[in-house]
């Protein structure tokens, strides 16, 4: 276990998070980040996924890569997007998955930290054009927990199938840094 592996766990446990699942047995997969309603959300991500052996990649807006804050985010696995054209980001999110070995992008389907009604689809068009797993990974503020969730088979379907997923996550009873920012139905 390297160094960093180890200051990730200790860093992660200090914060008082527990570690729920460990990684996904798949090279490649999609793994959703719910709820989403602090920056402080994508450190937790970060440290959780270090800490069980795992680089997941994820989408940053582009704004939030100037230096050196930008340098920091890539070396954490941030892709920077350009959120304005939502068709091309996710071809060329297709397009990266397709062409590498080992891809686990997290992405948190509210699309932003503020409350949202509907949760963009894009994580769905890329699962089903690349043919990889669905899990429903979480940060529970309220218990201080984080995990990959489980895997959701996925149909043809976006909407019911993002429906069906949102009513999985309220079940889950999970609590948001900011509460009033999520909204699962």
């Amino acid at each position: 276990m390297s160094n960093w592996r180890k200051f990730c766990g200790w860093a992660l446990r200090k914060l008082g998070w527990t570690v729920v699942e460990g990684l996904p047995e798949e090279d490649k997969c999609i793994m959703l980040g719910v709820p989403h309603t602090t920056v402080w959300d994508f450190l937790i991500a970060y440290l959780y996924y270090e800490s069980i052996g795992g680089k997941a990649l994820c989408m940053v807006k582009k704004e939030m890569f100037f230096p050196p804050l930008g340098w920091i985010l890539k070396a954490m696995g941030g892709i920077p997007v350009d959120r304005s054209n939502s068709a091309a980001l996710v071809r060329s999110l297709i397009e990266e998955m397709n062409s590498r070995e080992h891809f686990h992008l997290a992405i948190a389907p509210e699309g932003t930290r503020k409350p949202v009604k509907r949760w963009k689809s894009g994580y769905h068009m890329i699962a089903r054009a690349t043919g990889v797993p669905v899990y429903l990974g979480y940060f529970d503020w309220k218990r201080k927990r984080v995990g990959r969730g489980q895997k959701v088979e996925l149909t043809d379907d976006a909407a019911a199938d993002t429906k069906r997923i949102q009513e999985i996550y309220e079940k889950m009873d999970l609590g948001a840094r900011y509460p009033e920012n999520y909204i699962t139905h």
